[in-house]
């Protein structure tokens, strides 16, 4: 499915076509608006804002964060598809890499939480997204969220999960709608559950949850690039972290995460800007022992 890491390697730097960069990548250029349905029963739903005051007419900017570990086969095809894709489409946006570069165990929430703050204030929605899907319909809709958080990857379109409560893969939120939410739980380390943790912090911030309309699935819309028997991933539970994945984290999120940034570097992969944040989190072990493998 992916080319050897070696081989990958020598694709990539014998046409230099990836290069460290002096600056953050550029604003390349979205006003999406997009048919959206209901995930559930109409409910009161909060103003869509972009969580800053723009000028009139002024053009959305979108943080495609992606949490990261040794997926480097995986990022030299993420990025510049995702580049191409978005700017066919007209969408302004800055693709944020958030390699967690310390021991504990991998967690996909955390390191979008220290995006958030990361991606600085000149992006007015978040796209938390998968390094492993790819958009491939034309249909599908990278604009501003502005009904209401925006399920990409919706229980229709999902390549594997089907199942209401599940908002994992790419989700979208204007800014301001991931504060009220605080973002997602600290609590997860190793692979799985965050995603549907999620799902009731929209819910009890009282957003609605949107998702594609119309999208036509007799072809593929996504691709997944995910091998099981070459990445194998960490479904672990230690310690209490069996019990405690199913309960909602009513106190912990954005507004908690603990992280330093040891580097950041900008890249061209490909052609296509990205930056790359060398993220340290911080794990409470006496209310995660979970976070070590020991």
């Amino acid at each position: 499915m992916f080319p050897s890491r070696r081989k990958a390697a020598q694709l990539l730097w014998e046409d230099g076509s990836s290069a460290a960069l002096g600056t953050w990548p550029g604003r390349p250029g979205d006003k999406g608006r997009r048919a959206r349905a209901h995930r559930e029963p109409a409910r009161q739903s909060r103003p869509a804002s972009s969580g800053k005051k723009m000028s009139p007419g002024a053009p959305h900017l979108q943080a495609v964060l992606v949490p990261f570990r040794e997926r480097f086969e995986e990022l030299l095809v993420f990025v510049p598809h995702m580049h191409r894709f978005l700017s066919r489409k007209k969408s302004q946006h800055h693709t944020y890499v958030l390699n967690q570069a310390n021991h504990f165990r991998f967690s996909r929430a955390a390191p979008i939480n220290a995006g958030f703050p990361e991606s600085g204030s000149s992006t007015d929605y978040i796209a938390m997204h998968r390094v492993d899907l790819l958009p491939l319909s034309e249909e599908l809709d990278y604009g501003f969220p502005e009904a209401g958080p925006f399920h990409v990857t919706s229980l229709e379109l999902h390549p594997l999960y089907h199942y209401k409560t599940h908002v994992g893969g790419i989700l979208q939120l204007p800014k301001q709608h991931c504060q009220l939410c605080n973002g997602m739980s600290n609590h997860f380390w190793g692979w799985g559950r965050e995603d549907d943790e999620i799902y009731p912090r929209i819910k009890g911030a009282g957003f609605q949850l949107f998702c594609p309309l119309g999208i036509t699935t007799q072809y593929k819309p996504f691709r997944h690039l995910h091998d099981p028997a070459w990445r194998r991933r960490d479904q672990k539970r230690i310690a209490a972290q069996k019990q405690e994945q199913f309960k909602v984290d009513r106190e912990g999120g954005l507004s908690t995460v603990k992280y330093g940034v040891d580097s950041r570097t900008a890249l061209s992969v490909g052609g296509a800007p990205c930056a790359v944040l060398s993220i340290m989190l911080d794990c409470d072990k006496a209310a995660t022992p979970w976070c070590t493998f020991g």
